[in-house]
């Protein structure tokens, strides 16, 4: 798991004061005395076997090679060190026709948000809490000029390599083992970032706004999804033990309440662009997530609420510019 392209490319941009931390930051993440399963993970990654890909597609989906590349032992190879990082959260991915059935459809929400964009062409996008990486790939298929995902998990790391393993070294795409409080403080660099799925697991809304709008430039866009419930301005759900059998959720606002705190924090034209009831086809257990999904997080005689009775997830898109 290399860096040196980004931390050279990063010298000559309006993120050059951070290469120099970074490098220390990206070994903290990646310290194997931290986290215990990492060296298998790498293990994993270290014998994927080099294929050339015949084609590359990543503005309908993330495809990377195809059946012809290699033979079937070699793709149960593949396959094998792949699934040695199961759970697979975000997706899916093609790898040379292997199909990495992931718990969540992103390619569904990522169809949702896309219209509501300013065009991604020749942007420098920051995604926060990217997971493995899988929206960052779509942003690359819209052109962006750089893409640079941050997510704590060594895990999504080590899978954000395996696909880059076959994509090849030279997209500039990167995934770093950092939260948002690892960047430094008003970057005010990035012309696009996207927070989705995260605002909802911060335990301070508005110090996460706050966190967001520094790493963007003055007219640069914020893209933010998060769970939402039906009500009006002012009204919030707190919930006080879990939610979805999640138990890091605190803040799951009103849009008309999201759209308040965005006002407050000074975004400029905050919209909400889309609202979608998070159904049991877009989030589900598979051959690659073979745990509990969301079927078993809803209540069993009443799929409108979760487990604990709050209202089932409803998710919204907000926008905003710096």
């Amino acid at each position: 798991m290399h860096y040196d392209t980004l931390l050279l490319a990063l010298k000559d941009s309006p993120l050059a004061a951070w290469a120099d931390k970074l490098p220390e930051q990206i070994a903290a993440g990646l310290c194997e005395k931290r986290y215990g399963d990492l060296a298998g993970w790498k293990a994993s990654l270290a014998k994927l076997p080099s294929v050339v890909a015949s084609q590359i597609e990543l503005s309908q989906r993330v495809q990377i090679g195809s059946r012809s590349d290699c033979d079937e032992a070699t793709r149960d190879d593949i396959r094998t060190a792949l699934q040695e990082l199961i759970p697979w959260r975000k997706g899916p991915y093609f790898i040379h026709d292997i199909h990495i059935d992931t718990e969540w459809r992103s390619d569904w929400k990522w169809d949702r948000v896309l219209p509501h964009l300013a065009p991604l062409k020749d942007r420098l996008i920051l995604d926060v809490g990217c997971g493995n990486g899988y929206h960052c790939w779509r942003m690359l298929g819209e052109g962006a000029k750089r893409v640079i995902g941050i997510d704590p998990s060594p895990r999504f790391i080590v899978q954000f390599h395996m696909v880059k393993h076959f994509a090849g070294a030279n997209y500039p795409v990167d995934v770093l083992p950092l939260g948002i409080e690892d960047l430094p403080e008003k970057l005010q660099a990035f012309d696009t970032v996207f927070s989705m799925g995260v605002f909802y697991h911060r335990r301070s809304p508005m110090d996460h706004l706050l966190e967001l709008k520094n790493t963007l430039r003055p007219g640069g866009q914020l893209v933010l999804e998060t769970l939402v419930i039906e009500g009006e301005l002012g009204d919030v759900l707190v919930p006080e033990g879990r939610y979805g059998m999640m138990n890091n959720v605190w803040f799951l606002p009103s849009c008309a309440t999201m759209l308040s705190w965005l006002r407050k924090m000074g975004f400029s034209n905050p919209r909400v662009v889309d609202v979608c009831p998070t159904t049991t086809e877009e989030q589900r257990s598979t051959e690659w997530m073979r745990f509990h999904s969301l079927p078993e997080f809803l209540h069993p005689d009443n799929p409108a609420l979760t487990a604990e009775g709050h209202p089932a997830p409803i998710r919204a898109v907000f926008v905003a510019e710096a």
